[in-house]
């Protein structure tokens, strides 16, 4: 979602702005140019979220762990 200014409200932002050492109107410029060219997309490959689990340990053992490594709430501390 965008902002979208008035002239009114630019001209009020501009005026304020030419206060500034050159030094940080040199830093606004570069931010808003890098704020507006157009970010290439990347290529995403939707088959590399899923696959096989891979696993040495049998089911019995993997559910095993889960279950030993769950925290019980009545053992929370208070700091």
């Amino acid at each position: 979602m965008s902002l979208i200014l008035t002239n009114s409200t630019i001209d009020k932002y501009f005026g304020f702005l030419t206060r500034l050492d050159n030094i940080s109107k040199k830093k606004l410029i570069v931010k808003l140019t890098e704020s507006i060219e157009v970010k290439e997309e990347t290529d995403f490959d939707l088959a590399s979220l899923y696959g096989a689990w891979e696993d040495s340990r049998s089911s019995d053992e993997i559910i095993k762990g889960i279950r030993d490594s769950r925290v019980e709430k009545n053992n929370i501390l208070n700091f």
